[in-house]
């Protein structure tokens, strides 16, 4: 496999920006393109609903230094949207007419927030959270809201209502789920979260569906529920989930996977010659857990970013590291590692759930599939090793005993 004289990566994110980085920090010294419609310079997203919204901060973290990418020799087109994909022709055109031909291309288009397809789902001033611009307008809308309600109990939801709740205004979360972050988590620990929120004002309206938004040219005033009430708002944000930026893949005739990400193998290769996809998209199969696997983590577009270099200079090796993430929320903090089953793993215990301070385990036949650190610091490297070496324990060991000795 001969080296690439120009690699075009698609989408300036966490994933793209990082993997350009790699190929440089690699010795790759051919062309680099990284094309992405964000005018602003690569950056991570976890501050954009934790520091950067509570006011902690004013900026991202950004993924390199600026003048970097000038520093590097990479040429990267912000404000550039690509249009189309010809495989054949190696080619990736742009919204603003640039033709860039490619001997490797890597796909990291990343997600976008799911709009909720009701009746003034197209109003004014209804918000969402996923790019810098959004966050910092979000923010300042936070600070002069009285009312704000939240559409979605999941991660983004649960960190922007806290961050809406230490600004001082009302907050009231809409969700059908019957607890936050249920799908995640599972019964036990969503209810650590429900509370959590619960001591600290937030009003729950779950087991409830949204019928539409409500408002007029001015903007969005409100949000109404199936049963027919009415919740008024200064400040509407639909927090739902993101769904895969895969137009573009489809497009060019890329399998898409049941859960709409671009197909990969382990070493995150499409079945086209020589293109790649990382990130929010690919779905790419995990030896590890034997099936596809497409993860929305910040971690997973980090790592995925690095990996790919190696792969696109030659190398032929498996993405293997599990999932992870963290949030923060009020006074708690917690670290997420593995995939599980909520519905089916068992969950163990190790600590006080009611103190929010503890671990959690999911284990499957004996190995644990998940573990997540709660206001807990010290073993983060011994349940990484649990969650990736499949130890074989029982749940009294994981309780008690010197989780060190058990990785």
């Amino acid at each position: 496999m001969s080296e690439p004289r120009k690699i075009v990566i698609v989408g300036a994110g966490l994933a793209g920006a990082t993997a350009a980085g790699a190929l440089r920090e690699r010795g790759y010294a051919g062309e680099i393109l990284l094309l992405g419609s964000d005018t602003h310079r690569p950056y991570e997203l976890p501050p954009l609903s934790k520091g950067l919204l509570l006011g902690n901060t004013d900026e991202p973290d950004w993924v390199h230094d600026e003048g970097f990418y000038e520093e590097k020799d990479i040429a990267h087109r912000g404000g550039a949207t690509a249009t189309k994909i010809e495989l054949g022709a190696r080619l990736v055109l742009d919204d603003v007419g640039g033709e860039h031909r490619f001997d490797r291309l890597v796909l990291a288009t990343g997600s976008q927030p799911r709009p909720l397809p009701v009746p003034g789902g197209d109003l004014p001033g209804l918000r969402t959270l996923r790019t810098l611009d959004d966050a910092l307008a979000l923010r300042s809308a936070f600070k002069d809201a009285e009312r704000v309600v939240i559409v979605g109990a999941g991660w983004i939801g649960t960190e922007a209502a806290a961050a809406a709740r230490e600004h001082g205004a009302e907050v009231t979360v809409v969700d059908q789920v019957g607890s936050p972050l249920l799908a995640v988590l599972g019964d036990q620990v969503s209810g650590v979260f429900k509370d959590l929120h619960t001591e600290h004002g937030v009003n729950w309206r779950l087991g409830e569906g949204v019928a539409g938004f409500t408002g007029g040219p001015a903007g969005v005033s409100g949000v109404r529920l199936q049963n027919g009430d009415e919740l008024p708002a200064d400040v509407v944000l639909v927090a739902v989930g993101a769904a895969p930026r895969v137009d573009l893949a489809h497009a060019a005739g890329l399998e898409l996977s049941d859960d709409g990400g671009v197909c990969a193998d382990a070493g995150l290769r499409t079945a086209a010659p020589d293109v790649y996809a990382i990130g929010d998209i690919a779905a790419h199969f995990h030896p590890r857990y034997g099936k596809r696997v497409r993860v929305e983590h910040w971690s997973n577009a980090k790592w995925q970013g690095e990996h790919v270099a190696g792969n696109l200079l030659g190398e032929n090796e498996p993405y293997l590291k599990s999932p992870y993430f963290f949030s923060d929320q009020y006074d708690l903090g917690c670290e997420y590692r593995g995939l599980a089953d909520p519905d089916t793993d068992q969950l163990v215990v190790r600590g006080d759930l009611a103190a929010r301070d503890f671990t959690a385990f999911w284990v499957r036949d004996g190995q644990v599939t998940a573990a997540m650190n709660v206001n807990q610091w010290d073993d983060g490297d011994a349940l990484k090793a649990l969650v990736d070496g499949r130890a074989t324990v029982t749940a009294e060991q994981l309780r008690t005993a010197d989780l060190k000795s058990l990785a």
